[in-house]
C-alpha cells in the first residue's frame, strides 16, 4: 500500500505543482490586464464601461494582450527609433532620485540574466562550498571587476551558489579560476540535479576543459 501510494504522488506532484504555477501565472497576467482595463475607464463615457467589464471576463484575453504587448515592445525597441526613445525613457527614469537607484539596479540584473551577449547562468561548474572538501553545483556569472579586482590574488570567477531546492536563492563568490571544475552538463541539467537534491543526476559527459578558462568564452 506505501509503495502504490508513493507511486502515485510521484506521478501526481509534477502534474499539480505545473497545474498551480501556470494558473499563477495566469490570474497574474489577468489582474494586470484588469488594471490596464481600468486606468482609460475613467476617461471613457458610461456606455463604454459595460464593454470594458465584459473584456475583463474573457478567458486568457489578459495573456493574449500580454503577449501581444511584449511582442509590439520588441519590434518597436529594436528598430533605430525605439531605441531613441529607451534612451530619453532611461535618461529620464535616472533623474528620480528614488526611482534612480532601483530602476538602474533592476536593469543592470535582468540585462545581465537576459541578454544574449551575456555571461551569466551559461555554464555550469563544480566548486568547493561552504568548506574545503565539500563540493557543491555553482553557476558561472562573470569575473570580478572594478575595485573588488585589484584586491583578489591572480585571476578570479564570479559564481553564484544556489540553494536545495529552492535555487532562487543562493550566495554569491568570487573564487580563483585554478579552483572551478568545468562540468559538461547543461545550465538546464544542472539545475534539475539542484532542485531534486541530487536524485536526477544528468548524463555523463566530457567535461568542458575551456570553461574555466575565461568566463567570457
Amino acid at each position: 500500500m506505501k509503495k502504490y501510494l508513493l507511486t502515485g504522488l510521484l506521478v501526481w506532484t509534477p502534474l499539480a505543482i505545473t497545474v498551480w504555477v501556470l494558473t499563477w501565472l495566469l490570474g497574474a497576467m489577468d489582474g494586470l490586464f484588469a488594471w490596464l482595463l481600468s486606468a482609460p475607464q475613467a476617461l471613457l463615457p458610461p456606455s463604454a464601461h459595460a464593454s470594458i467589464e465584459q473584456l475583463r471576463h474573457v478567458p486568457g484575453l489578459g495573456v493574449l494582450v500580454m503577449g501581444l504587448g511584449l511582442l509590439l515592445t520588441g519590434m518597436f525597441a529594436t528598430n533605430i527609433f525605439g531605441q531613441w526613445w529607451l534612451r530619453q525613457w532611461n535618461r529620464l527614469l535616472h533623474k528620480i532620485p528614488i526611482v534612480r537607484s532601483v530602476y538602474s539596479s533592476v536593469k543592470q540584473v535582468s540585462d545581465t540574466l537576459f541578454s544574449s551577449n551575456g555571461n551569466a547562468f551559461r555554464e555550469a561548474v563544480l566548486v568547493q562550498y561552504p568548506r574545503e572538501g565539500s563540493w557543491t553545483i555553482a553557476f558561472v556569472t562573470g569575473k570580478p571587476g572594478g575595485e573588488v579586482a585589484h584586491h583578489l590574488p591572480g585571476p578570479c570567477v564570479s559564481v553564484y551558489v544556489p540553494t536545495t531546492p529552492n535555487p532562487t536563492s543562493g550566495f554569491f563568490l568570487m573564487m580563483p579560476r585554478a579552483d572551478v571544475v568545468p562540468l559538461g552538463m547543461s545550465v538546464d541539467e544542472a539545475l534539475k540535479y539542484i532542485i531534486s537534491m541530487g536524485v536526477v543526476a544528468p548524463p555523463q559527459r566530457a567535461p568542458a576543459v575551456q570553461a574555466a578558462q575565461s568566463p567570457g568564452h
